[in-house]
């Protein structure tokens, strides 16, 4: 069945020549085939006939007395023969035997045999088989291949664990003795120790190889060992019987098979999909083909029905490798080539060009011939892999150059090496584990669970990276994790540290103009001691935000902190102060009130420094009990190195936030109940929103502070700092400054008593 791509081949490339006229002008290609029989002497018989007179088998035939060559007719235009030389698929030696007269040799389609013995040695010395049986077929072709690469392996140090000559095709007279030199041969490669085979034969010999698992003269048949490396000649090809379509093929996976070097035709997939029986009027090959292959009937070729009926719909590339191929076979692209070779050659012939034969396929591939008319192409190395559902795909690991140096010829691709072995190798990033109840060397392979990683082959067990270290994506490899902080030169830390500076200018100047301003009423209603305060407080606040930026260090981490809650804990002290001096001056000026006392610089002082004392407090109890200090976290993040400030006793860290919130709400519901004072001393409006603002951020911060990591939780805390000083500054001073310098003309003594009135 697996001829019949052949035959495609052949159709396609006598289309494709007819539809380029720049080759054949007004000449038309035909072709005609004959059943050689698995009999390669009937294809020599039926040549001559061709070239003799009247149908009579006359080998040493000439056109014309004058012409002293062998010659044809191809529609009433001679062809001679030294201009043309007949184009011979084979592998015989023809040619070899007849260096009397070179001009009677044939256009040899493949390349040359030598080539493939020393691919074939090159292989093996490759990958170190030193120790090989021999599976030839019983031919004169096999008997010379055995002659040739004996002494020639021998020489290399390559040993023999068996020479075996292999039955050939017969028919039913011959069956026994073919089935019991088959038995013979399997129990012999039964009890051989080595693992590799190199096996000649012809194209069908896989046929007859895949009789051996079925096949024992012993007692107690055993199961073909797997393991074993059959290396097959160029002559092999993937084919089948019938009856053997759905028998198992993994006695034959993993082979490494010599093929003549081919190309992908990027027409022939779609013309082989066209052919039907409906279509294909002039083919006689295809009716048998489709019933045996399809395992089906037409109904116009039976009486009665008996299985399934053919539609002729059939898909060609549903049929297993076996049967058929989509894709040239090293034949059929010999095949093709040959189709352009004789087209060529008429082609030189009508221009009267010189006889020697050079072109390029519609592949690209360069066709040539050397002076003994021999093909200078080499061979592709293809490994055969079998899976299940017989599927089966050609994976070219390597090539024979015919155009290199004998040591340079074999290529073969490290990316792609043959597979030899009961399960294929577990890649980087997989482990493996023994299949259960199989032998050591069948086993499946499981990814690396996550954080692990498996750097080469066939590892029983993957390793965990180190702390410094995480698992690349294909987990085949460790690499170094980066160290992160929140540094000055990155962008975030650039921002933050513009908008600490920008607003501490701010302050600056917001403390300038009230410095400038000191004796106007705003000024002095404002409470001047308290304002200025508040004023460096803010500032000083806007500074620590900067020790939060940069690498950490011991002593940075051991102050920034504490630093941060105690001068913050101080800028809201006065605010608290402030608000309840409004509230106070207001209670005073109502008649017989006994606040009056109360009232003062010391009120003030005191407020600030007992509210302010406590918060220094619980920082002195944090650093002397557990500071914070510098770390890197290795763990938080899969692919960095966090350097961080510990913060030590934790607790201590949220009591001093914990203490903030609790002078931030006193100051609010202050400033909220004197909310509706007269507005000549009012400022509990603009505390209040104050307060509500830092109420709001430090409320965010602590869920926004915990969720987040490395750097960004220095940033939000940075954020917090400074939006939350930021608001104090914005909401109790700019109001004033809006007045002090646009609105001159209300900073007057006059325009506080008409608000008053």
């Amino acid at each position: 069945l697996k001829n019949y791509q052949h035959i495609v081949a052949l159709a396609y490339a006598v289309k494709e020549i007819n539809e380029i006229p720049q080759i054949l002008t007004n000449i038309t290609v035909g072709f005609q085939i004959y059943d050689s029989y698995f009999n390669a002497h009937s294809i020599y018989h039926t040549t001559i006939l061709l070239l003799s007179s009247h149908k009579n088998f006359s080998p040493n035939y000439e056109c014309e007395d004058s012409c002293s060559h062998w010659g044809c007719r191809f529609q009433n235009f001679p062809l001679y023969g030294n201009s043309v030389r007949h184009l011979q698929d084979s592998t015989g030696r023809l040619c070899a035997f007849n260096k009397q007269f070179p001009s009677h040799c044939f256009y040899q389609m493949v390349p040359r045999e030598d080539l493939q013995y020393g691919g074939i040695l090159a292989l093996l010395l490759y990958f170190k088989w030193t120790w090989i049986g021999l599976l030839v077929l019983d031919t004169d072709d096999g008997e010379r291949f055995v002659q040739t690469v004996v002494p020639l392996f021998s020489k290399k140090e390559i040993c023999f664990a068996f020479i075996e000559k292999s039955f050939t095709f017969a028919f039913v007279a011959d069956i026994i003795n073919m089935f019991n030199k088959g038995a013979e041969i399997r129990d012999k490669l039964m009890d051989s120790k080595a693992n590799v085979v190199v096996v000649y034969g012809e194209s069908y010999t896989v046929v007859f190889l895949r009789w051996l698992p079925y096949l024992s003269l012993q007692d107690h048949r055993t199961n073909m060992p797997k393991g074993k490396v059959w290396i097959l000649t160029s002559q092999m090809e993937l084919t089948a019987f019938v009856y053997q379509k759905y028998w198992d093929s993994e006695m034959i996976h993993g082979a490494l098979s010599f093929t003549i070097q081919s190309n992908d035709l990027a027409g022939f997939h779609q013309f082989a999909k066209k052919r039907k029986p409906s279509r294909a009027i002039e083919d006689g090959f295809i009716t048998d083909f489709w019933q045996q292959a399809f395992g089906c009937v037409f109904p116009s070729h039976i009486h009665r029905v008996e299985g399934d009926l053919c539609t002729g719909e059939e898909k060609l590339e549903t049929l297993p490798a076996a049967f058929f191929e989509m894709t040239l076979t090293g034949h059929s692209y010999s095949i093709y080539n040959a189709v352009y070779a004789v087209s060529h050659a008429l082609h030189n012939l009508t221009v009267m060009v010189r006889p020697e034969l050079s072109f390029n396929n519609t592949a690209g591939d360069e066709i040539s011939f050397d002076k003994n008319g021999q093909l200078t192409i080499g061979f592709d190395i293809i490994n055969w892999i079998f899976s299940s559902k017989q599927s089966f795909h050609r994976v070219r690991v390597g090539r024979m150059d015919s155009r290199a140096f004998p040591d340079q010829a074999l290529t073969i691709h490290k990316d792609v090496q043959p597979l030899s072995a009961c399960s294929e190798s577990c890649r980087p990033g997989w482990s493996k584990k023994v299949k259960e109840g199989g032998p050591f060397c069948c086993y499946d392979c499981f990814p690396c669970p996550e954080g692990k990683i498996s750097d080469q082959n066939d590892m029983n067990d993957c390793i965990k990276c180190s702390d410094e270290n995480y698992p690349s994506k294909n987990q085949d490899l460790c690499i170094p994790k980066c160290i992160t902080f929140l540094s000055f030169e990155e962008p975030l830390g650039l921002s933050l540290t513009a908008f600490a500076l920008a607003l501490s200018l701010i302050t600056v100047l917001v403390l300038g103009i009230f410095l400038t301003h000191h004796d106007t009423p705003v000024v002095i209603a404002n409470n001047r001691n308290l304002t200025y305060t508040l004023l460096i407080s803010l500032l000083l606040c806007f500074l620590c935000a900067l020790l939060f930026i940069g690498r950490p260090e011991k002593i940075t981490c051991f102050f920034r902190q504490t630093t941060f809650t105690a001068i913050f804990s101080m800028a809201v002290s006065c605010v608290l102060a402030k608000t309840i001096t409004v509230v106070l001056a207001f209670m005073v000026t109502r008649p017989g009130s006994r606040i009056r006392k109360w009232v003062g610089k010391r009120l003030t002082i005191s407020v600030v420094f007992a509210c302010s004392l406590v918060q220094i407090m619980i920082c002195i109890v944090w650093l002397a009990t557990f500071p914070p200090f510098p770390n890197v976290d290795m763990k938080s993040m899969k692919r960095e190195i966090i350097l961080e400030c510990n913060e030590g006793y934790i607790v201590m860290f949220y009591y001093a936030l914990g203490y903030m919130g609790i002078l931030a709400l006193v100051t609010f519901a202050v400033a909220f109940l004197a909310r509706k004072l007269p507005d000549t001393f009012n400022e509990a409006k603009f505390i209040t929103f104050s307060m509500l603002i830092f109420c709001s951020v430090w409320l965010s911060f602590v869920p926004a502070y915990i969720s987040s990591k490395g750097k960004y939780m220095v940033a939000v805390e940075i954020f917090s700092i400074l939006a939350s000083s930021g608001s104090l500054l914005g909401c109790i001073f700019l109001p004033k400054c809006y007045i002090i310098v646009m609105r001159p003309e209300l900073n007057i003594r006059e325009s506080l008593i008409k608000k008053r009135i």
